[in-house]
């Protein structure tokens, strides 16, 4: 699988491209779509189901550097009027304010992002490591990760560390960050398994 073909399966999603499509109206510094909305709607789209099956959530993530609840507050209330009936659960976050508050909720320590790409390296399985966004046409960004796809005359930059060689075979396994829990890794694994059984989980 290549970064076009990703596009083609996680855009064949209409809440992945609608909310791609209003994204821009929300004027936040480093924003993307990212992990299980992407890599769920392909594992879809390689095992013929529907594209929306077993998602639960859209995460978007973005880097303000005010780490403040208020900043982010703010956000989350416009971010409702723009994604106003999209018939799905969608959640912001502001990368930059996330440990502050993630050992409190997980039990595990967190250190501090500096981008929000940083944010999605921590997830569990590199298979989750997938962003989107949309970009005007210009120059590439120069981070080695990203690359610019071009789909029916729309630009996107994909960021995917770890690029898609386990999306494509459905392979799930775990990525030992700093954050990293096998708890939380078997949780999660086995309702993908669940959900996906054609899926091959790598023990933590």
């Amino acid at each position: 699988m290549n970064e076009q073909r990703f596009i083609e399966l996680a855009l064949a999603n209409d809440v992945n491209r609608e909310i791609l499509n209003r994204l821009p109206a929300l004027e936040l510094p480093d924003v993307w779509l990212v992990s299980g909305c992407l890599f769920q709607t392909v594992w879809n789209g390689l095992t013929g189901r529907p594209p929306k099956y077993g998602i639960k959530d859209y995460d978007i993530f973005y880097f303000d550097p005010d780490p403040s609840w208020d900043a982010e507050d703010t956000v989350i209330k416009k971010a409702l009027e723009i994604f106003a009936g999209i018939d799905a659960d969608i959640e912001i976050k502001n990368q930059a304010r996330v440990h502050l508050w993630y050992a409190e909720r997980f039990g595990t320590a967190y250190p501090p992002l500096r981008t929000s790409t940083e944010g999605i390296d921590r997830f569990l399985s590199p298979t989750c490591m997938v962003g989107v966004q949309e970009r005007a046409r210009k120059a590439r960004n120069s981070e080695p990760n990203l690359q610019e796809i071009e789909v029916k005359s729309r630009a996107f930059e994909v960021y995917a560390p770890h690029g898609f060689e386990d999306l494509a075979a459905m392979i799930v396994r775990p990525n030992l960050s700093d954050n990293f829990t096998k708890e939380a890794y078997d949780t999660k694994a086995a309702r993908w398994k669940s959900m996906w059984p054609e899926l091959t989980v790598m023990p933590a």
